[in-house]
């Protein structure tokens, strides 16, 4: 019973250490050598960003929030380029519906910003790798227009 007690609390362990929520972009302190950039399906956009700082910030605090900054506004980028690509209702893409309408801007660029970030990761030499995610039926309810599937 104690061994089986061990062997679960370091499967536990190494859950939690791994991130638990999603693949990890990051082995050995190191981007892996072949990712996943962007997924698409009926429910979410989700994208990674990657971002890094400048090596001659004095301490880890600062290079992290720095990497994650940019790690973030390439993610949110990301976000943009793929939603704008999306056809809603009469087969029109959101690009140029944001041609047409501020208001569809406004909320494209506002839900962009409110995308939820479900993993934040840093390499060994503090560079950062952000996935977020973007709900697109909430983006549909907020523009008051059905996404074509």
């Amino acid at each position: 019973m104690k061994k089986i007690y061990v062997v679960f609390l370091a499967v536990l362990a190494a859950a939690i250490l791994a991130g638990c929520g999603g693949s990890s972009y990051i082995q050995d302190g190191k981007m892996k050598e072949s990712i996943t950039e962007q997924t698409l399906n009926d429910r979410f956009v989700e994208v990674v960003g990657i971002g890094r700082s400048d090596p001659n910030i004095p301490d880890i605090t600062g290079r992290r929030a720095v990497s994650r900054n940019a790690a973030v506004v390439d993610a949110q980028y990301r976000l943009v380029s793929i939603v704008k690509g999306v056809k809603i209702t009469g087969g029109v893409t959101i690009e140029k519906a944001m041609e047409t309408d501020s208001k569809i801007k406004a909320t494209v660029d506002d839900s962009v910003r409110g995308a939820t970030t479900t993993k934040t990761e840093w390499t060994a030499d503090d560079g950062c790798m952000v996935t977020m995610r973007l709900d697109k039926e909430g983006l549909a309810k907020q523009l008051g227009v059905s996404i074509e599937k």
